[in-house]
């Protein structure tokens, strides 16, 4: 799929760079190709025209889970000569942007750029960034009332997070939970080894319900926790894009639709556009994927008005 990207006379920046030679375009990603944002990218830009080899190259790096990776990752991408650098996280964000301080940067799946500092302002977000972030702040609340729906009397909530981003995420979990009356353990893994002990714990702790938020690790590891889960017949919702890992439930706003949006962008900054000038953009739309089969497995009834609400039925 990441073959070919080509982008078309028509848009008029072929003529004004080519003396300057093709252009590069870089991807960075904490994860592996298989991620759907990677995916979905790889996609819009077809759909923009673009063909690898002809017009432009692309060079795509994944660290594979591995974040302390990153910062090597981007240097590398900064020796390929990348004119521009579209990345997915704010780790990933920051790994680039140190070493690549003048090199326009597009980011999807940023949970608040303002408060981190990477742009000014939505609207106008000045220097060298832009992007598009998919992030709610009410979805993990969300996820815990679905939670509430399938298990009636739900008390102890498990929680698995990535100890190697911030933590907003974690700390969002755990005053939702408090919110909706639950006692949340959160586990935050460091690696794949960590993955065993997690659900030890989670079983020692009494969980009756898994909740796995969208950050890198538990992407990079999706297949096997939720082959873990179905094994401990642990109740678990995940982000949107997780549902290609089979989970019971996956609920929330599309790290694709982010990425694909991520693209636009950088159509924009080839044409011409500066990054500063360009808005954010944000996903707003959020979506239920049901999984029969996955119910079948850990033999959990799931109420019919949940399965009428969803987006998606599988099985």
């Amino acid at each position: 799929m990441w073959s070919g990207i080509h982008m078309e006379s028509r848009f008029g920046w072929h003529a004004k760079r080519a003396s300057a030679g093709c252009p590069i375009v870089g991807v960075l990603l904490a994860g592996d190709k298989t991620y759907p944002s990677f995916a979905a990218f790889c996609e819009q830009m077809h759909e923009l025209g673009y063909r690898d080899g002809e017009t432009a190259r692309f060079e795509a790096r994944f660290a594979e889970g591995r974040l302390d990776e990153l910062p090597a990752l981007a240097s590398d991408l900064v020796q390929c000569g990348a004119d521009v650098i579209a990345v997915v996280g704010a780790v990933t964000y920051w790994a680039a942007r140190s070493v690549a301080p003048d090199i326009p940067i597009v980011f999807a799946i940023v949970l608040d750029p303002v408060s981190a500092s990477m742009v000014d302002k939505p609207e106008r977000p000045g220097g060298r960034t832009t992007g598009c972030t998919n992030f709610d702040p009410g979805q993990i609340r969300e996820q815990i009332r679905i939670l509430k729906r399938v298990i009636p009397g739900l008390c102890r909530l498990a929680v698995l997070g990535d100890a190697g981003v911030p933590d907003i995420l974690p700390n969002l979990s755990k005053t939702a939970a408090q919110a909706e009356c639950l006692d949340a353990h959160i586990f935050l893994l460091k690696g794949e080894n960590d993955l065993a002990p997690a659900f030890a714990e989670f079983a020692a702790a009494g969980t009756e319900a898994l909740l796995c938020l969208e950050v890198p690790r538990t992407t990079t590891y999706g297949a096997e926790i939720v082959r873990l889960a179905t094994a401990a017949r642990l109740p678990a919702i995940f982000g949107r894009d997780h549902a290609r890992y089979g989970p019971l439930i996956s609920y929330g706003t599309s790290l694709a639709a982010a990425a694909s949006q991520m693209a636009n962008q950088v159509d924009e900054i080839l044409r011409g556009t500066e990054p500063g000038d360009i808005p954010v953009q944000y996903v707003r739309r959020l979506e239920l994927v049901i999984n029969l089969n996955a119910a079948r497995q850990i033999e959990v009834s799931l109420p019919s008005d949940l399965i009428v609400l969803a987006d998606q039925v599988i099985g």
